[in-house]
């Protein structure tokens, strides 16, 4: 979705040591300080995207991840290794082209950029109360309170926040002591599949008892067996035909 036109045209930006990149120089610096200013590269909003896949099935609206982002597409680059990006129009998310994300932060607390922040934060914490057996329900709070926590240490360390960390922060948010499984866990289970595990359970545990008594059963069988060849070898031999005619005088 195109935004309305703005004096924000182009930008320039540098690779800082931690591989994020960092804006030097923008069009329009009355609404934007650069001051600590970050924008998602092309590769980053790709791995986003990857992580948003798994909040479509609770829900995940692509129109405001659309609309948290001007576009940007690159230029030139320059000498010093500055990048000169452009506005473009194109969605950052159906583009086919590599795309630099810049977040709509003009309105920190009620912007799109904000908006997006409050729509994935739910939809994670949705995911993990589902994918997870808590014996208390995870909560938004829990979950901002401890991104909030990350970002301070960050600050007093002196550490600029970058937009890609802090979305990944929560969209690979897992509480400590607990872990998702890759595969079967990265979506919800419907009421059937729930239906055939609790089955596949019990059909485990009946084929484990089964097991037992068989083999329980075929032991005692054998020491039958054992019991029989045991009368067989102790019994007394046959006489002769001389003891016998002994015997009859």
């Amino acid at each position: 979705m195109s935004k309305p036109t703005t004096k924000l045209t182009w930008c320039k930006a540098r690779l800082g040591e931690d591989m994020n990149w960092w804006i030097s120089e923008i069009s329009d610096p009355v609404h934007w300080d650069v001051d600590g200013l970050g924008i998602i590269d092309p590769r980053q909003f790709q791995h986003i995207i990857d992580l948003l896949e798994p909040l479509s099935d609770y829900g995940l609206q692509n129109e405001l991840v659309d609309d948290a982002f001007y576009s940007f597409g690159i230029d030139n680059v320059e000498e010093d290794k500055t990048v000169l990006l452009k506005r473009v129009q194109d969605s950052v998310l159906e583009s086919e082209d590599p795309l630099f994300a810049l977040p709509d932060v003009l309105d920190e607390e009620k912007g799109p950029y904000a908006d997006l922040l409050d729509h994935i934060t739910k939809l994670r914490v949705k995911m993990l109360n589902d994918l997870i057996d808590f014996s208390q329900n995870l909560t938004v709070e829990e979950l901002e309170e401890e991104i909030r926590e990350a970002q301070n240490a960050d600050f007093m360390e002196g550490r600029a926040s970058h937009f890609f960390t802090e979305l990944t922060a929560i969209l690979e948010y897992v509480p400590e002591g607990f872990e998702l499984d890759d595969d079967e866990d990265a979506k919800p289970k419907t009421e059937d599949e729930e239906l055939e595990k609790d089955l596949a359970d019990v059909d485990a545990g009946t084929e484990v008892d089964e097991k037992i008594e068989e083999d329980d059963t075929m032991k005692w069988d054998e020491e039958e067996e054992e019991e029989e060849d045991y009368e067989e070898t102790t019994a007394p031999p046959d006489e002769t035909p001389e003891e016998e005619s002994r015997k009859n005088k």
